[in-house]
């Protein structure tokens, strides 16, 4: 099957510490990927590898078949982005953000569907310095999906979301791969991998140490079971 991402043998150390140490894993194109990990097993730094933010010491990262460390204008608005550290300006307020963004896309999606998909429409007025923490998930969210992008990359998508928010995001999230997107989800929760994952990768200190489909990576083993196996490997 086509990747819409891949990365072979990447390296990203700073300093002493090594966060990506011959990371090795692909996203099949039009399914969704989950990528699971410990804290500093190296999942956000592999994000940001992935569309440009960083570039790492070695290896290489391709995404729809393009470097992005090095990709044109053209490249980047086919890729959509919700990263765990937000990155939304304070001072806005969140409409007006939305329909800012969608200007800069040459076919946007409809601002209106998309904020009241995600409920964003029911905090319209407030700034977004105070918006709670799932209010501003629902926010980023909605903005990475404006460009109507053919790969989504979202960094916990459903952390700090009630659970009525969170099976939202979940349906959205499963609206995307049916439209023929690929998506890749790092996520710490397993009902979200079970839940919405085709394909899942497993991280740990900066390293691939499970992937594939998720029936035959857990191959009858609960995915928490493996997940602890395969985490605890030297980390004591």
């Amino acid at each position: 099957m086509t990747a819409a991402v891949a990365l072979d043998d990447v390296r990203r150390a700073f300093g002493p510490v090594r966060a990506l140490d011959g990371l090795t894993w692909s996203a099949p194109a039009g399914r969704i990927t989950a990528v699971l990990g410990p804290n500093g097993a190296g999942k956000t730094t592999a994000i940001e590898c992935a569309v440009g933010l960083q570039r790492p010491d070695s290896g290489t990262v391709r995404v729809l078949g393009a470097d992005p460390a090095h990709a044109d204008a053209d490249h980047r608005a086919r890729v959509g982005v919700m990263l765990q550290s937000g990155g939304l300006p304070n001072g806005t307020k969140p409409i007006r953000l939305l329909r800012h963004l969608a200007e800069l896309y040459a076919d946007p999606a409809d601002v209106d569907p998309v904020a009241a998909r995600l409920g964003v429409t029911d905090f319209a007025g407030t700034t977004v310095r105070r918006l709670s923490g799932g209010q501003k998930q629902r926010l980023a969210l909605a903005a990475a999906l404006l460009g109507r992008p053919e790969v989504l990359f979202l960094d916990e998508p459903a952390a700090g979301l009630d659970p009525h928010g969170r099976l939202d995001v979940w349906d959205i999230i499963s609206e995307q791969r049916e439209a023929g997107r690929s998506v890749v989800v790092t996520t710490h929760s397993f009902d979200e991998a079970q839940h919405l994952a085709d394909h899942l990768v497993i991280m740990n200190a900066g390293r691939t140490v499970a992937e594939g489909p998720l029936d035959a990576v857990t191959d009858g083993t609960s995915l928490e079971d493996l997940y602890f196996g395969l985490t605890r490997k030297g980390r004591a």
